[in-house]
C-alpha cells in the first residue's frame, strides 16, 4: 500500500486524482494523505483541491451508476452490507438527489451514492450536490493542513 501511495504522490495532481477516484468508489483508500503530502511538497492548493474533488466525485458517481445498474444482492457482493444500505435508505427517505452532498461522509458515503442510484435520483443534480460536498471537505482538509504546517514552521 505504501508503494502505491508513493507512486500516486510521484504523479502529482494526476496521482491525487486517481487516489481520489479510488477513495470515492467502494474501494477503501485515503486520498487525504496524498493531498496533505502534495501540499507539503509545495503543489498549488487550488490545483490539489480541484484534482481531488474531480476524482472523488467521479469515484462517487461510479457508486451511483452501480446503484442504477444493480440490484441490492449485487451491491452486497461489492462490500456494501445490507445494514449500511438500509441506514442509507432511512437517511435518504423523502429526500432527493441533493442528499448526494453527504456522499463525502466516511463509511456511509458510498452507500448513499449507491442508494441514490437505486432510487434513480437525477444524475446531474446528484453529481452537483456530491461535487459540492466533496469540494468543501477537501477545502477543509487543505486549510487544516496548511494551518497546521504554518504552526509547525
Amino acid at each position: 500500500m505504501e508503494s502505491l501511495v508513493q507512486l500516486l504522490i510521484d504523479w502529482g495532481y494526476w496521482g491525487l486524482f486517481f487516489a481520489a477516484v479510488l477513495a470515492g468508489s467502494l474501494l477503501p483508500f485515503c486520498s487525504e494523505a496524498v493531498l496533505v503530502v502534495l501540499l507539503r511538497l509545495g503543489l498549488d492548493p487550488v490545483g490539489c483541491v480541484a484534482a481531488a474533488t474531480a476524482g472523488n466525485t467521479l469515484g462517487g458517481m461510479t457508486c451511483y451508476w452501480i446503484g442504477m445498474l444493480g440490484r441490492p444482492e449485487w451491491i452486497a457482493r461489492l462490500g456494501v452490507s445490507e445494514t449500511r444500505l438500509e441506514r442509507a435508505r432511512r437517511f435518504l427517505a423523502g429526500r432527493g438527489a441533493l442528499m448526494g452532498f453527504f456522499a463525502f461522509l466516511p463509511g456511509i458515503g458510498g452507500a448513499i451514492a449507491v442508494v441514490l442510484g437505486l432510487m434513480r435520483s437525477n444524475p446531474w443534480l446528484t453529481a452537483a450536490a456530491m461535487c459540492t460536498g466533496k469540494a468543501l471537505r477537501y477545502v477543509a482538509i487543505a486549510a487544516g493542513a496548511e494551518g497546521i504546517a504554518s504552526l509547525i514552521a
